[in-house]
C-alpha cells in the first residue's frame, strides 16, 4: 500500500463506536494511514459521499434507521463507483450476506467485531483498491495482453492473507507466486468460532482477468459459507450452488477446505476436485489426505463427503496446487506426487513456513529455470510439538 492517507466512513447508529473506532485504530490514524469519517444511517452516509470526493471505503453495518446498509449499498455507486464498501453482518447471517455481496459489497465482517480481523479486511480492500486505481491511470496503456495479465495477478495478490496465525497450538502459512498466464489459484485462512480455523485452497479454471474475477466471486463466497456452516462438506456444497447459479461463462473452481480444532488436533475436510494434501510427519514420512469430488460450478445439487484427519504434535499439513506437481523441467518431466513427498524425507520441516518455503525451493531447483505454466501456490498448518 502507499503512503498516501485512506478516508474511511464508518456508518454505524451506534453511539458508542465512533470512540471505539478511533480507540482500536489510534496507531494507523496517528500515523496518517487512515482518516475516519462517521455516518449514524445511509441518509448521512450519502450525504457524505456527495460532499466529499476523496472517500476511498464504507464500513457499513446493515441494521440502521431511515436507511439501512443494503440500500446503502445499492445508492453508493451512483455516488461514487469507485468507493469500495465492506459490511458488518451479524455471525452466520448468510441472507444478508449474500444480498450485500449481490449489490456490489467488497467483503464483510461479523460482530461481535474482532478488530484484528477488521483490521486485516481494511487492508485487503485498500491493497485492492490501490491496484484498481493503478490499473485505471495506466488503462490507456492496456494495448496488449501482457499488460492484463499483470493486472489480473495484481489483483489476485492484493486479497491473499499476509498475516498468517501462530499460536502456542499452531502455526500456518501461505505463499503464491503467479505464473507469466495469470490463472485463478488462492488460499484463505478464516477464523471460527471455539478458537477453530478453516483453511482453504482453490483452483480457478482458465487465465486471466476473468479468471482472477472468478477467483475473488469464489473466495467470497467461501469465506461467507465457512461462517455460516461449521461443516466443511455442507460450506462446498453452498458455494457450489451459488457459483452454478450464475456461471454464464461455465467457469469453475476446484477447492479443499478443511477446519481445524486445536482443541484436539483434528482436520475436518471436504474436496472439491482438488489435489489431495499431504500430511507430513515428524520423520519426514508423508501421508496423503485421500478423498474425491467434483468442482465447484459445474452442476447443482451436489453433496460433497467430509473426513476427519488427526494431527499428532509435530504433523504439517501441506494443501497444494496443481501448479506445484505438474511444475516442469527442460525434458518435460512434471515434479509430481512422489518428488514432493521426497522433499520432506531427508530433512523433515521445523515449521510451517520452513515447510512452504522448502516445497517451492525443490520446485524452482526441479524447474531449473524452465519457465511456469500455472501458478505456484502453496498453505501449510503445523500442530506444534509441547
Amino acid at each position: 500500500m502507499s503512503d498516501a492517507t485512506f478516508r474511511i466512513l464508518v456508518v454505524d447508529d451506534e453511539p458508542d463506536l465512533e470512540h471505539l473506532m478511533r480507540q482500536r485504530l489510534r496507531r494507523d490514524v496517528r500515523a496518517r494511514r487512515y482518516e475516519l469519517l462517521f455516518a449514524h444511517n445511509g441518509i448521512e452516509a450519502l450525504e457524505r459521499l456527495r460532499s466529499r470526493d476523496d472517500i476511498d471505503m464504507v464500513l457499513s453495518d446493515i441494521n440502521m434507521p431511515q436507511m439501512d446498509g443494503l440500500t446503502l449499498l445499492e445508492q453508493i455507486p451512483q455516488v461514487d463507483p469507485n468507493v469500495r464498501a465492506v459490511i458488518v453482518s451479524a455471525y452466520g447471517d448468510m441472507a444478508n450476506i449474500r444480498t450485500a455481496m449481490n449489490r456490489g459489497a467488497f467483503d464483510f465482517v461479523t460482530k461481535p467485531i474482532d478488530f484484528n480481523d477488521l483490521k486485516i479486511t481494511i487492508d485487503k480492500t485498500l491493497r485492492h483498491l490501490a491496484v484498481l486505481r493503478e490499473a485505471l491511470k495506466t488503462r490507456d496503456k492496456l494495448v496488449a495482453i501482457q499488460n492484463e495479465l499483470d493486472v489480473a495477478s495484481k489483483m489476485q495478490q492484493s486479497i491473499l492473507p499476509t498475516e498468517f496465525p501462530r499460536t502456542d497450538d499452531y502455526e500456518m502459512f501461505g505463499n503464491m507466486e503467479p505464473a507469466r498466464e495469470v490463472g485463478g489459484d488462492f488460499f484463505d485462512i478464516v477464523a471460527l468460532s471455539d478458537d477453530r480455523v478453516g483453511l482453504a485452497i482453490a483452483d480457478v479454471s482458465g487465465k486471466g482477468v476473468p479468471a482472477a474475477l472468478f477467483m475473488m466471486s469464489s473466495r467470497t463466497l467461501l469465506k461467507g459459507a465457512a461462517i455460516g456452516h461449521p461443516q466443511p462438506g455442507a460450506a462446498l456444497g453452498e458455494v457450489n450452488t451459488l457459483l452454478e447459479e450464475d456461471n454464464e461463462a461455465a467457469m469453475f473452481v476446484t477447492v479443499f477446505y478443511a477446519v481445524y480444532d486445536p482443541a484436539n488436533g483434528e482436520l475436518t475436510y471436504a474436496n472439491g476436485g482438488h489435489n489431495q494434501p499431504l500430511i507430513v510427519h515428524p520423520d519426514g514420512t508423508a501421508t496423503v489426505l485421500k478423498a474425491d469430488g467434483v468442482a465447484l460450478g459445474v452442476m447443482p445439487g451436489l453433496e460433497y463427503g467430509q473426513h476427519v484427519a488427526q494431527l499428532e504434535p509435530g504433523d504439517i499439513a501441506v494443501l497444494y496446487t496443481d501448479g506445484v506437481t505438474e511444475a516442469m523441467n527442460a525434458a518435460d518431466e512434471e515434479f509430481g506426487m512422489e518428488r514432493l513427498k521426497e522433499v520432506f524425507s531427508t530433512t523433515p520441516p521445523a515449521s510451517a513456513e520452513d515447510a512452504n518455503r522448502a516445497i517451492f525451493n525443490a520446485v524452482h531447483a526441479f524447474a531449473a529455470g524452465t519457465p511456469q505454466s500455472d501458478d505456484i501456490t502453496c498453505l501449510t498448518l503445523a500442530r506444534r510439538s509441547r
